[in-house]
């Protein structure tokens, strides 16, 4: 029991230290290669892939909370006010699909979740960042993020995780 339950933290550790990492490459890449790459979310399917790869939702919730955060320390960005309003999205994904996805199929459960992550998002950028501009990324390229990284990510689960 005790070799389970060190192997689980072992690799929780590991995951959690690769996606923080890559998580912090984004902002350099984009800045190297002069992409937009938050334009593609990469913080949601980072988020999305820690869920896969994890058996707990919690971790998937220290996760929400760490990758903007340090990703902020690190690199700058996001913007601190940002950062906040990411880890409330990244938190409401985590825990709402992981109350969902017990209840719903998966594809409905991962594209409820995570669409209303993006209302706790703008809902909380439009306090704590205003009078900024609110919607930076145009919909149509969030609403294409949205269903690109929630049907891997329903087709991935289906076959990895069920």
């Amino acid at each position: 029991m005790i070799a389970t339950k060190t192997n689980s933290i072992v690799k929780f550790a590991v995951l959690d230290t690769v996606l923080v990492a890559l998580a912090c490459l984004v902002p350099a890449a984009s800045h190297l290669f002069a992409v937009p790459l938050y334009m593609a979310n990469p913080m949601l399917a980072l988020l999305l892939a820690g869920m896969l790869i994890g058996e707990d939702w919690r971790n998937a919730l220290v996760l929400a909370v760490i990758m903007p955060l340090v990703s902020c320390v690190l690199t700058g960005m996001p913007a601190a006010g940002k950062m906040v309003c990411m880890m409330a999205e990244l938190a409401t994904v985590a825990t709402l699909f992981g109350w969902l996805s017990r209840r719903w199929q998966v594809l409905p459960a991962v594209l409820v979740s995570v669409l209303a992550a993006k209302v706790v998002y703008y809902a909380l950028k439009a306090v704590v960042v205003a009078p900024v501009v609110l919607v930076g990324t145009e919909w149509w390229m969030q609403l294409a993020a949205v269903l690109l990284w929630g049907g891997l990510f329903a087709m991935l689960y289906r076959k990895f995780k069920v």
